[in-house]
């Protein structure tokens, strides 16, 4: 017989030799303190029509929202933040953990189940949460969020510049291993020629060799074409098979059939939702990925900047028509009325009557302080300059367009939150330098003994 199982012993004995989180750590740290500053139970209701009552239980939505709070704010994958959370006890506290663990209670990739699930319309709460506990924080008025900076910038996906013989070469490996997985023999592979002959035009397009490298390119493409009416033939009378094959042989093909002029090309197998945009800088000529809208706060706010709204706008749109959904989200994420908003040349010609709209460099007469806060617009540029530094604007690697759409919301989240730890961690310089200037003078002793002043 088996033995008897050894009994599990309860919560309240197993917790009686466990150390709380609050034992263990600084309550003064900028993480505990805005943890006290968000409301966390206003995520539940947001999404709590998401889940349903039966079934496997979801994971917290605490657990959840913290862990993308916390990836955006120090720019890193949802590998990292995984493998961090388990090692910092600040990061399991703000995730609303007691004690501490020593295991992740979740996996890495219900981190991307979890954001599709909720979408991007749905993950805008996250943002409204930042600014609101921005204004508790006293690190922003809510007065200063009716008067914006708005512009443009391009959120690039995580592609590889797109040339024809690299996107060549990507379609006879996609090709082959489509092939290989659903069980289909081919006559022939190209491989090993299609990776030569990419080497060979790496090498000759730029110099002399031109028309050798496009004579390589003229083969690869004949090779790619071969492929694809070499697997067509073999799964005419398979419907499963159709099924199958059918999207990667359609957006092959569409790639095959472009040419140079067309719109809206192929500039990624895997991502054919990027777009090339071209912002005008001298550097980079040439972005591939989407447009995406920002608004700031105009006024030089004590804790910083903060993002207001921003979102993406695909199918590159002119910075104009892009203004009023723009406010829209302003207003509907801060709960007040724009007053003013502030726009370079590219917005000329919006067509907006409401809020009022100042474009710089414009000949209209202006007030003194129209005059001194369309000086300010400028300050967006390294606002922008940080949501790709430090943030995870400049290389998305999130799928598809809904990916676009909560990567910038969750950028921007990500952005506040840099501010409120930053604003948290002066502020408590300033509380501590006070006590010890102003109270200290009344502990000295009259001997002139010397004391320490705990900080």
């Amino acid at each position: 017989m088996c033995p008897k199982p050894i009994p599990t012993p309860s919560k309240s004995e197993t917790d009686m030799f466990r150390n709380r989180l609050e034992n263990m750590i600084d309550m003064r740290h900028e993480l505990v303190r805005l943890a006290e500053l968000i409301d966390w139970k206003r995520f539940d209701d947001a999404f709590g029509g998401l889940y349903a009552e039966k079934g496997r239980p979801g994971l917290p939505t605490r657990l959840m929202v913290g862990l993308h709070l916390l990836k955006h704010a120090r720019g890193i994958s949802d590998d990292q933040v995984c493998a961090q959370w388990v090692e910092n006890a600040y990061f399991q506290f703000f995730c609303g953990e007691t004690y501490f663990q020593t295991r992740l209670p979740l996996d890495r990739t219900s981190m991307s189940v979890w954001r599709s699930r909720i979408g991007a319309d749905k993950l805008e709460v996250l943002l409204a949460e930042t600014l609101a506990a921005a204004t508790r924080a006293k690190a922003v008025e809510p007065s200063q969020m009716q008067r914006i900076t708005v512009d443009t910038t391009a959120q690039t996906k995580a592609v590889a510049h797109p040339t024809d013989s690299h996107l060549l070469l990507r379609s006879i490996e996609w090709l082959n291993k489509l092939a290989r997985k659903q069980g289909v023999n081919l006559r022939q592979s190209y491989l090993r020629l299609a990776t030569r002959a990419r080497r060979e035009v790496a090498r000759l397009i730029h110099g002399r060799g031109h028309k050798q490298a496009m004579r390589h390119l003229r083969k690869m493409r004949t090779w790619a074409g071969r492929l694809v009416r070499d697997i067509e033939r073999k799964i005419i009378a398979r419907p499963d098979l159709q099924l199958a094959c059918g999207p990667r042989l359609d957006r092959v093909k569409a790639f095959l059939a472009q040419k140079p002029d067309d719109k809206h090309k192929i500039y990624a197998l895997h991502a054919p939702e990027a777009e090339c945009i071209a912002k005008g800088k001298a550097r980079t000529r040439y972005e591939f990925g989407v447009k995406t809208s920002i608004a700031v706060t105009n006024a030089r706010a004590v804790g910083g900047q903060f993002i207001v709204g921003i979102q993406a706008v695909p199918g590159l749109p002119y910075d104009g028509h892009t203004l009023k959904d723009q406010i829209a989200q302003v207003e509907r994420l801060t709960g007040s009325k724009v007053t003013r908003a502030y726009v370079d040349k590219g917005y000329r010609g919006h067509g907006l009557t409401s809020p009022d709209i100042h474009v710089t460099q414009s000949k209209a007469k202006r007030t003194p302080t129209i005059r001194r806060e369309l000086r300010r617009r400028s300050a967006i540029e390294p606002i922008i300059g940080h949501t790709k530094s430090d943030g995870l604007l400049e290389r998305n690697h999130l799928v598809g367009a809904q990916g676009d759409a909560i990567n910038a919301i969750l950028v921007g989240a990500g952005h506040n939150i840099r501010l409120l730890l930053a604003w948290l961690r002066s502020l408590l310089s300033f509380i501590l330098a006070y006590i010890v200037t102003t109270l200290a003078p009344w502990t000295m002793p009259l001997s002139g003994a010397r004391v320490r002043v705990c900080q």
